[in-house]
């Protein structure tokens, strides 16, 4: 019975492809989401998808000369809905999905893979301007602004070439205001860094030691309060943001699960404190972030400091054999989700009684 009480991850319909599958986003205000991959010709290919009566429904599909590894609906207009996405080649191009033969913007400033990419700004009023974040495995970081054509607004490159290291994950926020906005980003030695996008300088650093994944503050446009990283070696780091230490940090809460591989983090629209993991095994599991008593402390000289919390476990369910590389809840409705895996196959998901917590 206590079993039952609790949120339920349901597999309400499968499709399977014949294509890898790298990413999965809602389109925002629909029933619709995309799916971008590439083929075994090397082909890059973007699929639309619908939820009808019957299951999920192709609408549309266009094929590109490069696999495509990331995308995001994040910096475009709720009336635009441009999908943005990072290619093998290192290439940024933002499409019309009405109209996907030619995108209404292109970059080819990274010169290899781009493995991540975020947008903000684009849903959202007051909270700066649209722009799209990519990182890629040259090492560089580059912030775009979709109003300026070709070149990024903001670069980050390390200070020697030699010491590049391949950037995994990045992530917007501190984006409560058109001044502020910070960028995370995440790299394959376990380096986690906070850029300023204001002083354009690196405002916080820390080596997890296990290769970054996935990154996600859990809210964009807030002061920021959380930031939860992914990790090889089955490891969830949260970190309170909120109260910074000139010599202790961030305070952060670590957990272990998945037994593999946590490929990604994304936190419910709906609730902040609560966000699903991912991982190299075909699992999923939903966590639900407690607050301490108090947050906050001072230590022997009155310097505050951060007090961090602990995680519950909600729920956990294998889905898969393959690893989940990519899931997305929808904003629309609360408890809907897409998720994808190596085994080439497309699950829209329904977690229930989210809304008791």
């Amino acid at each position: 019975m206590e079993q039952l009480q609790k949120p339920q991850i349901i597999c309400h319909k499968e499709k399977s492809v014949n294509y890898a599958i790298h990413d999965v986003k809602w389109i925002p205000c629909s029933a619709k989401f995309v799916s971008v991959g590439g083929k075994s010709n090397g082909a890059g290919i973007v699929e639309i998808y619908a939820l009808m009566g019957e299951g999920v429904e192709k609408q549309s599909e266009f094929c590109k000369k490069d696999h495509f590894k990331c995308c995001t609906f994040e910096a475009s207009s709720l009336r635009s809905r441009h999908l943005a996405t990072g290619d093998f080649s290192g290439r940024l191009q933002i499409w019309d999905l009405e109209d996907p033969m030619l995108p209404v913007y292109k970059s080819t400033k990274h010169t290899a893979v781009i493995n991540s990419i975020d947008g903000v700004g684009g849903t959202t009023s007051n909270c700066g301007a649209p722009e799209i974040a990519t990182g890629s495995r040259d090492g560089s970081v580059m912030v775009w602004d979709v109003r300026q054509k070709e070149s990024p607004v903001a670069k980050f490159i390390p200070a020697e070439e030699a010491a590049a290291r391949d950037c995994w994950a990045v992530a917007f926020g501190d984006s409560y205001s058109n001044e502020e906005r910070l960028l995370a980003a995440g790299y394959d030695n376990g380096d986690i860094k906070l850029y300023d996008l204001r002083s354009m300088s690196v405002r916080w650093s820390k080596c997890v030691k296990n290769g970054v994944v996935s990154l996600q503050f859990d809210r964009k446009t807030i002061p920021m309060n959380k930031l939860v990283a992914t990790t090889l070696e089955s490891k969830i780091y949260c970190f309170d943001v909120r109260t910074q230490h000139p010599k202790k940090g961030f305070a952060c809460l670590t957990e272990k699960a998945h037994e593999s591989t946590v490929w990604t983090v994304r936190h419910l629209p709906q609730n902040r404190e609560i966000f699903m993991t991912t991982g190299g095994a075909g699992s999923l599991c939903l966590w639900k972030y407690n607050y301490p008593i108090k947050r906050v402390e001072k230590d022997s000289e009155g310097v505050p400091y951060g007090i961090v919390g602990d995680l519950s476990l909600l729920q956990n369910c294998t889905l898969s054999d393959q690893p989940i590389t990519s899931f997305d809840w929808c904003v629309d409705k609360i408890g809907l989700s897409v998720c994808s895996a190596f085994d080439q196959t497309l699950r829209v998901l329904i977690t229930t009684k989210l809304h008791l917590y």
